[in-house]
C-alpha cells in the first residue's frame, strides 16, 4: 500500500498532464482509473470523494478534475437509442466546490438521408448554483445561453456502435471554425478575441488520438464554472483541456444553435426550460 501510495504522489508531483492515461485499452483504462481514484482519495487530495467504477477523470487548469457518476441514481433512457444516461453527475474539484449537475436534455444524433444513429448526447448544467439567476419571462433559448455562460455544464456523448476519436474531432473543429466565421462576419466578435482563439484551436485539435473510441463508451466533455480570476476550461476526459473563453463557451451553445449536431437534443432542453426559473 505504501508502495502505491508514494507512486501517486510522485504523479501529482509530476502535473496533470501525467495523471492522464494514455492507454486506449477499455478494461486496462478501467483498472488504472480506478486506482489512481482510490489513491487519490488515500492521499486526501479530493477528500470526501464516493468513487465508483464510474469515475472519469479529467485534466484541468491547475488541479486534477474527477467528474463521477453515482451507479444507482435515476436515469433518463433517450427513446432514439436505449442509451441511459443518469440525472445527476457529481464534479467533485480539488480548488472549486461544484454541487451536483442536473441532466437537462438528452437527444440522438443522425448523419445521413438515411438517418443513422450514431450517438446520443446529454446536457448537464449546475442548476443550484446561488449565482445562477434564471428570470421566468427569458425564452428558452434565453435560458440555456444564459445557463453555458453562467454556471459549469457538461456535454456527454455516448457512441451507438464504435467510432474514433478523429471523427469527433474533425466535427468539433468544423463546427467552432464555423461560428468563429460568422462571427467575424456578423461582427459579434472582435479581431482581438478571433486571434486569441487560435492557440486554443490548435491545442483543442492535438488533444485527440487515432484510435476507436468504442460503443456505449461515454466521452464527458466539462465546461468549468466562469470565475473573474481564471479563464474558463473546456475539459476531455482523459485527454486534456484547452482554456479560452470563446471556445469553452462557443463549444457547448453549438448544441443549441440554428445548426444544433442533434436538433433532438436542443428540442429536449428547450422543452425541459419553458417552465425552468430560479
Amino acid at each position: 500500500m505504501s508502495f502505491f501510495l508514494n507512486r501517486c504522489a510522485r504523479i501529482f508531483r509530476q502535473g496533470p498532464t501525467r495523471f492522464l492515461s494514455t492507454s486506449t485499452h477499455p478494461i486496462r483504462n478501467r483498472v488504472i482509473y480506478r486506482n489512481i481514484a482510490w489513491g487519490t482519495a488515500a492521499l486526501g487530495v479530493a477528500a470526501g470523494l464516493a468513487v465508483t467504477d464510474h469515475t472519469i477523470h479529467l485534466d484541468s487548469q491547475v488541479q486534477d478534475t474527477i467528474v463521477q457518476t453515482n451507479a444507482i441514481e435515476e436515469t433518463t433512457v433517450d427513446p432514439a437509442t436505449s442509451i441511459a444516461f443518469p440525472k445527476t453527475m457529481r464534479v467533485p474539484m480539488a480548488n472549486v466546490k461544484v454541487p451536483p449537475l442536473t441532466l437537462v436534455g438528452v437527444g440522438v444524433r443522425t448523419v445521413s438521408f438515411l438517418g443513422v444513429k450514431v450517438y446520443s448526447i446529454g446536457f448537464y448544467a449546475d442548476l443550484s448554483n446561488p449565482d445562477l439567476k434564471v428570470p421566468l419571462e427569458l425564452s428558452p433559448e434565453e435560458k440555456v445561453r444564459h445557463i453555458v455562460q453562467n454556471t459549469a455544464c457538461v456535454i456527454r456523448i455516448v457512441p451507438t456502435r464504435s467510432t474514433s476519436y478523429t471523427h469527433l474531432r474533425d466535427a468539433f473543429m468544423r463546427a467552432l471554425q464555423a461560428r468563429l466565421a460568422r462571427g467575424i462576419k456578423e461582427g459579434t466578435i472582435t479581431e482581438d478575441t478571433a486571434q486569441a482563439t487560435s492557440s486554443p484551436l490548435r491545442d483543442l485539435k492535438g488533444l485527440f488520438p487515432n484510435s476507436p473510441l468504442a460503443k456505449h463508451t461515454a466521452l464527458d466533455i466539462f465546461l468549468s464554472p466562469p470565475s473573474p480570476s481564471r479563464t474558463r476550461a473546456l475539459i476531455f476526459r482523459d485527454l486534456g483541456s484547452v482554456e479560452n473563453d470563446w471556445v469553452a463557451t462557443e463549444f457547448v451553445l453549438n448544441y443549441f444553435d440554428r445548426e444544433a449536431p442533434s436538433p433532438a437534443l436542443k428540442n429536449n432542453v428547450l422543452e425541459n426550460l419553458k417552465s425552468f426559473q430560479k
